[in-house]
């Protein structure tokens, strides 16, 4: 072609640049393309093991096919719009000036005028649909929607809309506009590199073809009708509106009464626009559409914008209380039953708790709550199991350990439940010395843990009379591992394991790259087992690597030669990953949120199963309150996590069901899901995406052993018990000015001005609705920037009351002392006692615990705990306990308990201790009373068991001992004389026991 007299030609490569570029090529492919391929060829081996094989194969082909149809949705409208363009091109182009540089564009593409039009087409589609196929949740929630059942309270649609179907209609109107707006770009420059369009200037005038105004007038006209479309559907996003984001998540007075219309004047306008826009297809005059343009512009910023904002802040806030009242109320309904916290069916509240005078006969026997007061503190005692039960170097247990309860038949004979501090002796990779850390022994050596480890949470070996002691203050361990198991004694243990080995565990997987491998082909047995013993996997899980293409694969995945080279690995080896039980679980089911925090139980088979709790959770609730599951379940834990210290991932939610109960096999690894929330809309669709991956509640009602060992998750309740410091106020009005709000106290046993919240509990107690003994998960709220206690709140976790939420609220006429103002009268107690020990040792609190006992009594108890300044054998002992409680009647006295074992402290509390139960060396807790924080004057002590009317000069004697030792103690305290403090404690102990041998 020539042009002025010159000959363009296109510019070739040789044969040699076009070899060298294509290698290039191939090799980015390569480093782009092949780890994916590799992660996916490996994962799919893993689901294969697991049995969830249906759950990557439904996620591939949904993500392949939202790939494809949008790729090729987009990419065929952007390849439409250009070519349509360059079909309609003028014959000739006139030269802007004899150096045109759209020349060389011309002339390019003019040659293959197809492919210059496919290429872009080609890149916009595989954008596109690899921003679409993230997606794939949401495709999938709207094809296999369940209704909810319940309708919003503006436009009486079901919740099933707005959290299936609506995310599903944004997504296509945001590809829908997306694709618009290039296609329109493609069309306007095609049209303008081959002279459709000629800009003025120089003298000259612009003009437009009649093809290209056209085309660019459908294209424009095209998306006004979908912006038009969109202001149809923001309406009902106004429903989780964040205008009054700090007082509650939901559609306002001015959502509803001036952007509501807004949004309607605005899709009235656009499709004003819309129909100006394809007028333009006929008339040749622009400036119709032109100021459509700026009509729908302007039209967006005043409706839109301006006038909602003018209306809100001169209208709506002067007498926002009265006028958001409607909508306030709605906020409540919406998230109550959101969050599950409705009142009667969820909530049962008691008003005005404490305003009765305690009766004092109904604390003392109250032994279900007495009897199961917890000294162990599993966020403390961690220590100690590592220094006793640790065994090896490359054993270890997380620094926060779980609580558990089981059945435990005790010396009268009855069986009763009990709480235990649990954990596995897992493998603890970051305690490897320096030979440990080679490939061989790090995933072929030491591939497993040994031992189910428990102590009962209300007792210890002995009361703690010398901090130089070994022994006094420590759990009493009960060990399940292969020695144990073995010994002829074992088959009289209240907790029976078959199977001790930890193959799959929180600490294991604490390693980065975690995998084990196993099996072997003939030869001796290579994992350690004991110091005597080798061991060979025998489960069968994992992913064989008998050939070499799938070991080439895991070599390349983990960049680790040795699966090639080394001659560990035969025919019968296999590989073991993924072993952290909440990963394993989110990851054959990534559409749920797994708690935080996990814990292991040993089943009636006798297998050690790690209990995960699961999520369904909904972003945008209709009016519910948007939450942050980060902020809402952070708490002093936190500053302690340790080694597998888990957070919850910082993302918004409005909606959150526990409908799944996962176990993972601490041996096999095998993964089980259980719907536990019959009628949570959100696992249904869930359960029909994924069929037969979440087992119905009827297979886990068949499983009594582990529905007894489920308890309510911390994170859930977290999120509740923050509503709840809100929501309990059911007045619009009074919510509006938040005047009886409460705030869950900062932790009191750390700083308090740390701004860390106060963590819940969990323990044993009597229920708080009927007799007996119920394992809870506690916790207490102060007033609004306040320190007294404003309410106290259980929720069950039995299988019979599992998940009922008790709120005591007390009185407000009058003040109940809160957990900091405990915590500083403790402190005053034994500030004489922790300025003779802070020398020699570290001094601890333990987790401060409110109990009700009675019916109307509050009983704070919290362990203080020494252990040595030597980090390498530091072991916290509990030393003394401390118990705050209030006499009956109105001028009762509060009396603090500071003695060694509880049974003494709840004496000098005066509680009858005769329910408490007691180091199993010390016997029967006696009784003893200090008064308040150190009343001088000795009262006579509490009877530990009913009184018979019966008297003897030996037992008169005893206590008047008792009083003479008691009274040496404080002087011993007051002069700060260690060694006169623990004669005098000895002198006390032996008068205890003179007390109880004449049958006090």
């Amino acid at each position: 072609m020539n042009i002025n007299g010159g000959s363009l030609r296109r510019p070739t490569l040789s044969r040699r640049a076009k070899i060298l570029i294509g290698i290039g090529v191939a090799i980015l492919v390569l480093l782009l393309v092949g780890p994916r391929v590799v992660s996916v060829v490996t994962d799919w081996l893993w689901f294969s093991d697991v049995g969830y094989s249906t759950v990557m194969s439904t996620m591939i082909t949904t993500r392949l096919l939202t790939f494809l149809v949008v790729g090729l949705l987009v990419g065929g409208v952007v390849f439409g719009g250009i070519y349509a363009a360059y079909r309609v091109r003028p014959d000739f182009a006139m030269l802007t000036s004899p150096n045109d540089p759209l020349v060389r564009y011309r002339t390019a593409v003019g040659t293959r005028p197809k492919l210059s039009a496919l290429a872009p087409a080609i890149v916009i589609g595989l954008i596109a649909g690899l921003l679409a196929q993230g997606s794939w949740a949401t495709v999938q929630m709207f094809l296999h929607r369940e209704p909810f059942g319940e309708t919003d309270p503006q436009f009486g649609l079901d919740i099933g809309f707005y959290a299936m179907t609506l995310p599903f209609l944004r997504l296509v109107l945001d590809i829908t506009f997306i694709s618009l707006v290039i296609v329109f770009i493609g069309n306007l420059v095609t049209h303008y590199v081959f002279g459709g369009i000629r800009l003025g200037g120089g003298g000259r005038r612009g003009s437009l073809t009649r093809a290209a105004r056209i085309q660019l007038a459908v294209i424009a006209g095209l998306f006004m009708v979908a912006k038009a479309v969109g202001y149809w559907f923001d309406r009902y996003s106004l429903l989780s509106s964040d205008r009054r984001g700090d007082i509650y998540t939901g559609a306002t007075y001015t959502d509803i009464n001036y952007v509501l219309p807004s949004k309607m004047i605005l899709m009235a306008i656009a499709i004003i626009c819309a129909v100006a826009f394809f007028a333009a297809i006929a008339l040749r005059d622009l400036r119709i559409p032109a100021l459509s343009a700026v009509l729908m512009l302007l039209a967006a910023l005043v409706i839109g914008v301006i006038w909602p904002a003018a209306m809100e802040q001169f209208s709506v806030k002067p007498s926002a209380d009265t006028k958001e009242a409607e909508y306030i109320t709605r906020n409540i309904a919406a998230t109550k039953d959101a969050y599950r916290i409705r009142d009667g069916k969820d909530v049962d509240y008691q008003t005005n708790w404490t305003n009765t005078p305690v009766d004092q006969d109904q604390v003392n026997a109250d032994s279900d709550t007495l009897s199961n007061i917890r000294i162990l503190d599993p966020n403390v005692v961690s220590k100690a199991f590592v220094q006793r039960q640790s065994l090896k170097n490359f054993y270890g247990f997380p620094s926060q350990l779980a609580v558990d309860r089981y059945d435990v038949k005790e010396s009268d004979g009855a069986t009763r439940q009990r709480d235990f501090v649990v954990a596995v002796r897992e493998l603890d990779p970051q305690k490897y010395n320096d030979n440990q850390q080679n490939w061989i022994n790090k995933h072929t050596v030491f591939t497993h843990g040994n031992g189910f480890i428990a102590a009962p949470a209300n007792t210890v070996d002995a009361p703690n009379t010398d901090i130089s002691s070994d022994s006094g203050g420590l759990p009493e361990f009960l060990v399940s591992d292969l020695e144990q198991i073995k010994s002829p004694q074992y088959k009289n243990a209240p907790i029976k394991v078959k199977q001790p080995r930890i193959y799959f565990g929180e600490m294991i997987a604490n390693v980065d790259p975690d995998y084990a491998i196993v099996g072997k082909e003939g030869g001796d047995d290579r994992e350690y087992d004991t110091d005597s013993s080798s061991y060979t996997y025998t489960a069968g899980s994992g992913v064989a690597l008998s050939n070499i293409g799938t070991r080439l694969l895991y070599a390349i995945k983990y960049g680790e030669r040795n699966f090639i080279l080394s001659d560990v690995l035969n025919e019968n080896s296999r590989i073991l990953y993924n072993r952290d039980p909440r990963d394993r679980v989110k990851k054959v089911a990534p559409w749920l949120t797994v708690d935080s925090r996990t814990y292991p139980a040993v089943m009636a088979d006798g297998s050690i199963k790690w209990i995960v709790d699961a999520y369904t959770t909904l972003e945008d609730y209709p009016y519910a309150q948007r939450m942050s599951l980060a902020d809402a379940t952070t708490d002093s834990r936190e500053n302690n996590a340790g080694q597998t210290g888990r957070t919850q991932q910082n993302r918004d939610v409005s909606y959150v069901r526990n409908s799944v109960k996962a176990t993972v096999d601490a041996y096999t690894g095998e993964v089980s899901l259980y719907q536990f929330d019959t009628q949570d809309p959100v696992l249904k669709t869930w359960m029909k995406v994924f069929p037969g991956t979440v087992e119905p509640r009827s297979e886990l009602d068949k499983k009594p052993d582990l529905l007894k060992h489920m308890r309510y998750p911390e994170d859930l309740f977290k999120l509740q018990r923050q509503l709840l410091t809100r929501y309990h106020v059911k007045n619009p009005t009074e919510f509006y000015r938040a005047n009886n709000f409460w705030q869950v106290p900062n932790d009191p046993t750390g700083d308090g001005n740390s701004g860390l919240k106060q963590p819940p509990y969990y323990f044993t107690a009597a229920r708080p609705d009927g007799p007996g003994a119920e394992f809870q998960l506690t916790s207490v709220t102060t007033p609004l920037n306040r320190q007294n206690l404003a309410a106290y709140m259980t929720v069950g976790a039995d299988p019979n009351d599992y998940g009922k939420i008790s709120v005591k609220s007390l009185p407000t006429d009058f003040q109940t002392i809160g957990p900091r103002q405990v915590q500083e009268a403790f402190n005053n107690t034994a500030s004489s006692e922790l300025t003779l020990l802070k020398g020699s040792v570290n001094v601890t609190f333990g987790n401060l615990l409110t109990i009700p006992v009675g019916k109307d009594g509050i009983l704070y108890v919290q362990p203080m705990y020494t252990e040595s300044k030597s980090s390498d054998s530091a072991m916290p002992k509990v030393y003394r306990m401390l118990t705050y409680y209030k006499e009956p009647g109105e001028n009762g006295r509060l009396r603090i308990g500071f003695a060694p074992t509880i049974g003494e402290a709840l004496a000098k509390s005066g509680i009858n201790p005769g329910a408490a139960t007691a180091p199993e060396s010390e016997g029967t807790t006696p009784p003893a009373d200090a008064g308040e924080g150190g009343d001088d004057k000795p009262s006579t002590p509490p009877k530990t068991e009913p009184d018979d009317g019966s008297s003897s000069p030996e037992r008169d004697e005893a206590v008047k001992e008792m009083g003479s030792a008691l009274e040496e103690v404080r002087k011993a305290q007051s002069s700060g004389d260690f060694k006169a403090y623990g004669e005098a404690l000895d002198r006390l102990d032996k008068a205890i026991k003179k007390y109880e041998s004449t049958g006090g």
